[in-house]
């Protein structure tokens, strides 16, 4: 059971793992004051993130188990693929607070792979949050401390936005908004390549696309407005939009973009 005192405690956190996911938390929760640069351990076996890591001002180890024993925290940023090997260099995460962004990895696979009994939480990122733009979903059924919790709220949504949900609809969030950010990328090329067919530099349609995707987003959160208000927003009898709008739906734009997730989520439980 976890232990749900409160403390104003930082945790010392250690990073296994500092690509460009590992790295935007990080530098994200640090540019934000989330956590000092000194607090913070990273290894990862790639020489020029850790020269990244330094330029940050940030602590690095030699190996995976100097970080676990330096630290209270430890976000793992590896691929999945490579979970069981790292884990076999660790040493002890007995009492340890871990942190997980691998996809399709369950918090009791973690616990039955480590060495020691550690608290889990296990959470889907997204690229997005390269330019602090993310959408994070947190397990809600961890065992981490009540203040546990609050600091990795804290520490994600200085790059993006929160959401907690319970750990089985975590493959849900892999397919949707860990999966979406390629799904949208194809979606700005063809509405630029649409742009480029009519007669537009491939520049300009580039632009154009992607500033639409971000304003249509940006309308829909910041006026708390359903998709459906969105489009009606835009949509008039017999006008242009509703020509396109046809094609799509004829097309089966919507149920192709739900396989898609549905497919993906489906991956992130085979992994």
């Amino acid at each position: 059971m976890a232990d749900n005192t409160t403390s104003t405690a930082t945790p010392r956190i250690g990073v296994i793992g500092f690509g460009n996911m590992g790295g935007a938390i990080i530098g994200g929760a640090v540019a934000h004051h989330v956590v000092d640069p000194a607090s913070v351990t990273i290894y990862d076996p790639n020489a020029s993130s850790i020269e990244r890591a330094k330029n940050l001002g940030l602590g690095t180890a030699s190996n995976e188990r100097e970080v676990v024993e330096s630290s209270d925290m430890i976000l793992l940023a590896v691929k999945p693929q490579s979970f069981a090997a790292t884990a076999a260099n660790c040493g002890s995460f007995d009492g340890k607070a871990v942190l997980s962004i691998m996809a399709g990895v369950t918090a009791d696979r973690i616990r039955s792979t480590v060495d020691g009994t550690p608290r889990v939480l296990r959470l889907m990122p997204n690229t997005p949050a390269l330019v602090g733009a993310g959408a994070f979903a947190l397990s809600s059924d961890s065992d981490f401390s009540d203040a546990e919790k609050a600091f990795a709220k804290e520490l994600f949504a200085s790059i993006g936005i929160v959401e907690f949900v319970p750990e089985h609809l975590i493959d849900a969030v892999t397919g949707l908004s860990g999966s979406a950010p390629a799904f949208v990328a194809m979606f700005i090329e063809a509405l630029a390549d649409g742009g480029l067919k009519e007669g537009l530099p491939r520049d300009t349609a580039y632009r154009l696309a992607a500033q639409t995707c971000l304003g249509e987003a940006k309308l829909i959160l910041d006026r708390n407005m359903t998709p459906a208000q969105a489009k009606d927003m835009v949509t008039s009898p017999a006008g242009t939009t509703i020509a396109g709008y046809a094609v799509l739906e004829e097309a089966g734009f919507r149920g192709t973009v739900m396989k898609a997730v549905s497919a993906a989520a489906q991956r992130s439980r085979e992994l």
